[in-house]
């Protein structure tokens, strides 16, 4: 199916950030780490878009419209909404220093390898979602067995 080959190629960047957020986590670039899992989530969202939707996702980086555009956003949990948020300024293209700097200044090891470990969990939900979204409806199993 397209759009499940659509949806693999998304999901193979995903996996290529987590790899370098957790690469970056080993030298202690928490800003960097940070940034890269902003990526993931961002591509994640995108891959289930691709695997439910016949059109291609938008060219925006903001994981909430997304979420919401995608009918993703009313099925999250309430801690997965704050990691959503909480993650929302770890975008730092074009940022200025100063910027740059103040989020920076929010992130450790702890908090990174948190990051990390909650952008791996939101993958796997993405993909629960996913299946479930693609799953054929149990009256149709019914009637084929």
């Amino acid at each position: 199916m397209a759009n499940e080959s659509r949806m693999q190629k998304w999901l193979d960047i995903v996996d290529r950030d987590i790899d370098v957020a957790e690469w970056l986590q080993v030298g202690g670039r928490w800003l960097y780490v940070a940034f890269e899992c902003h990526q993931a989530l961002e591509k994640v969202i995108k891959a289930y878009w691709c695997g439910t939707r016949d059109d291609d996702p938008p060219y925006i980086h903001d994981h909430n419209r997304l979420l919401e555009m995608c009918g993703l956003a009313e099925k999250m949990s309430d801690g997965q909404r704050d990691f959503i948020d909480m993650m929302k300024p770890m975008y730092i293209a074009a940022r200025y220093p100063e910027h740059k700097q103040r989020v920076a200044a929010t992130l450790n090891e702890h908090t990174c390898k948190d990051i990390v470990e909650q952008t791996k969990e939101f993958k796997q939900w993405i993909l629960q979602e996913y299946s479930a979204a693609t799953k054929p409806s149990s009256s149709s199993d019914a009637t084929n067995k």
